[in-house]
This record gives C-alpha cells, structure tokens and sequence, in this order.
C-alpha cells in the first residue's frame, strides 16, 4: 500500500505516520503552510520525517492566509484561547475549511504519485470542534476524492473513532518519540500548557498512563497515571 500522510508533526499524525510505516506502506508524508500562528508545527514536521527517513515535502500556500482569516491561528487580531476543549471559545481556533484544503493538495499529489490513499489523524476528540473531522465529512470528501481522478485514492481515517488517550497508547507501543512532536497553537518556544490542544495533550497523556515528556510554560496539575 502507498499512502500521503497530511503531516503536520503533531501528536495524532507521528502516531499515524509510524503506523503506516510499521504495517509495511510506502509512505510520503507532506505539510501545509497555511500561515498559521503555529509554524513550529512544520519544523518539527521536517524534523520528524527526516529521523525516519520519509519523504516529507511542504505545500507553500501561505497566500491564502486572509482568505481564511477568522481564526485564531490565521489572524494576528484574534487571541489563542486558552482552556479545555469543551469550551464555547475552543471555536475561536477552527480554521475555515482547513482539512478540505490539505486534504485536497494531499490527494493531488497522491494522484500524480499513483499512490493509493490519503491518510489523516482526525479523531473522536475533534469531533466537537472542528467540522472537518467528523465521520460524515471524512466520507462525503472520500467519495469526492475517489472521483476526482481516473486514478482512485481513498481516504483513510484509521483514528477517526479512537480517542486521544487510545493513540497516546498505540504511540507508546509504537515507540513513538512523542518529544519530538508539536501540538501547541501558541508561538512559543516550548509548548504552553494552557492552549485548548494543550491541555488535551496533557489530558491524554494522563489517561493513557503514558509519561508525558512534554516541556509545558505552566503544566497543569499530574494526576498520577489512571487517575483522571
């Protein structure tokens, strides 16, 4: 199997990307500069794929930045929301039709590459929040993707009924240096810690019973492992 990873070196698309490479896919992996706020995300992209020897290349589509400005990672004029994801603010951070443009880019590599699928790490957490995680738009975009070309691609959404703390687990059995990846929506040099995916992060670590190595600006409480 050939599979596009959508990368963009967090913690639910390492996971992804390891899984495929361990069952045995060809695999290319590529970001998106959207401009958005958290550009650390694809140096650590870049970073990530190169220690596993991945070919990762990176879709400049930084021009469309104003056209999907009404979001907290796309203008400089609305603030990261800080709390957990199930606040009403947590809104403030979705990106107008995010997911449809990578994927989008994504499936037109894969066709030009004959590849087979497009893969990305939309689980249940996001379902909440972002739009274009739901099951029911991973298969209405599936369809148009397989008719977008006389070459077919499926889209393939391994995660999409799993929760975080579950890929923090099948990270953990994959060997995954979860150090390396980037989740913050901030700009910082380490991640903050008070941000929405913050906290989920550090949420699902602590469910998982996972040792969170995340260098946080101001961590949340540690329940021990199980407890929360």
């Amino acid at each position: 199997m050939k599979s596009i990873v959508v990368f963009s070196g967090g913690l639910d698309s390492t996971v992804l990307l390891h899984q495929l490479l361990a069952a045995g896919d060809t695999v290319a992996a590529i970001s998106v500069d959207y401009g958005q706020r958290h550009r650390r995300e694809l140096e650590h992209a870049k970073a990530i794929a190169g220690r596993l020897g991945v070919d990762w290349q990176l879709a400049n589509l930084s021009a469309i930045c104003p056209f999907i400005a009404a979001s907290s990672q796309t203008s400089a004029s609305i603030a990261v929301p800080h709390g957990h994801y199930a606040e009403e603010s947590m809104k403030q951070t979705v990106v107008p039709n995010r997911n449809m443009i990578m994927l989008s880019v994504a499936a037109g590599w894969a066709i030009s590459r004959r590849f087979d699928r497009v893969a990305y790490g939309a689980h249940t957490g996001d379902h909440a929040i972002y739009p274009d995680c739901r099951p029911e738009f991973a298969r209405a975009l599936g369809n148009a993707i397989r008719l977008a070309d006389w070459h077919p691609v499926d889209l393939h959404c391994p995660f999409i009924e799993m929760m975080k703390a579950e890929i923090v687990k099948l990270g953990a059995s994959l060997n995954v240096d979860f150090s390396a990846t980037w989740s913050c929506y901030e700009e910082g040099e380490t991640h903050c810690g008070k941000c929405g995916t913050c906290f989920e992060r550090q949420e699902a670590f602590s469910l998982a019973g996972v040792l969170d190595p995340t260098v946080y600006q101001d961590p949340r409480p540690r329940p021990a492992f199980g407890s929360a």
